[in-house]
């Protein structure tokens, strides 16, 4: 993929999107309300990045999970394994736990059942799966700063942990008053994790970065 000027990324919070676009020296954070709107706020981007799983198994667990898992060591709860693609037809969580058992062995979480609602918009929405990609914005920031021991992103030091290594290339100022005018609604770590997920739409865009899973094709995940 060529390099493009503008890249997105974008983190879900609490049933809207946040949405980071960079443009090659500024980041401007907005928020969107569903993916239709996310999508039409991202027209302009070479390459959106988003924090949501965009394939689901027939069966059993995603490669591309259980290498970023590996990658993350001690933080590998962050990432909930995306169920097999049946789950969506269930009608509630005792259904997609009987639905999961039966396939895989195993119930879901209940973490991951709010997550479906997220899963089925993108699912719905029509994409060019080459310049929207799935991100984890744990990977991304371990990848940016691999000499930090990321504490919890809830945490004050985790979230200071995690300016700090955005900070290595989006300009303080930037961030700091990026921030100051996010709209009312997402948390920091919302914040945060879109802007993570722009470092690697940047890298994807330029081809720099790295996949776990198959190097193309829906199996993937972009840090």
């Amino acid at each position: 993929m060529s390099a493009g000027k503008t890249v997105a990324g974008v983190d879900g919070a609490k049933g809207e999107w946040v949405v980071a676009i960079f443009d090659g020296a500024v980041v401007t954070w907005s928020v969107a309300g569903s993916v239709d709107a996310v999508l039409d706020s991202t027209a302009g981007c070479s390459v959106v990045a988003v924090d949501m799983p965009l394939s689901m198994p027939e069966e059993s667990y995603r490669i591309s999970e259980l290498a970023a898992k590996a990658f993350l060591g001690p933080a590998r709860s962050s990432i909930f394994y995306t169920p097999v693609s049946e789950v969506l037809d269930a009608e509630d969580y005792r259904e997609a736990c009987d639905i999961s058992r039966r396939i895989t062995g195993k119930a879901i979480s209940k973490q991951t059942w709010h997550l479906m609602p997220s899963v089925r918009a993108w699912r719905a929405a029509e994409f060019d799966p080459d310049r929207v990609v799935e991100v984890h914005p744990e990977c991304s920031f371990r990848a940016m700063a691999t000499t930090t021991d990321f504490a919890s992103k809830k945490s004050g030091r985790g979230a200071g942990q995690r300016m700090a290594a955005l900070s290595t290339w989006i300009d303080p100022h930037n961030l700091a008053v990026g921030l100051a005018e996010l709209a009312p609604g997402p948390a920091l770590d919302d914040a945060l994790d879109a802007a993570a997920a722009t470092w690697s739409a940047w890298r994807y865009s330029r081809g720099v970065h790295q996949v776990f899973g198959a190097a193309t094709g829906p199996d993937r995940i972009v840090y």
